[in-house]
């Protein structure tokens, strides 16, 4: 899936995925319509691992937050803490190979796959080939 199709589908997602919550976040900008490039790499806070910022905002319509970012892990990573959030993920592997576990389940993802976790699911993300691994990550729900 390229960015066009994503862009396509992505309000799809969002209706689907979203949680309602309570109050709005007025802490976080309103994300508007348009085009986000990605900010500079920043190392991750778990080794081998960068991310890259396109977006992170509450939407229009009630308390939903946004937010976009690209990653890659470099062979041999460790995976990030076993999570869970109020929000859902969305995983858009673009190169290599990537090992998403969830609620204990691992399934490999391979380029132009597309992974999700819904809110609440416990779940982590790692890279399981022998080259680096990028992936778009998409999350939509209440602010945490």
């Amino acid at each position: 899936m390229d960015r066009r199709e994503f862009a396509a589908v992505l309000p799809t997602l969002i209706a689907a995925l979203s949680g309602k919550a309570n109050a709005a976040d007025t802490s976080l900008p309103i994300v508007q319509s348009g085009i986000f490039s990605p900010g500079p790499p920043k190392p991750g806070a778990v080794p081998k691992r960068a991310s890259r910022a396109y977006t992170k905002g509450m939407l229009k319509a009630g308390n939903i937050q946004l937010e976009i970012h690209e990653t890659t892990q470099e062979v041999g990573a460790p995976h990030e803490p076993v999570e869970t959030h109020l929000h859902s993920e969305i995983w858009l592997v673009q190169s290599g190979t990537v090992a998403l576990t969830t609620n204990g389940v691992t399934r490999k993802m391979v380029a132009g796959d597309v992974g999700i976790c819904v809110a609440g699911d416990k779940h982590y993300v790692q890279n399981a080939g022998d080259t680096p691994a990028t992936y778009f990550v998409v999350t939509v729900g209440p602010p945490e």
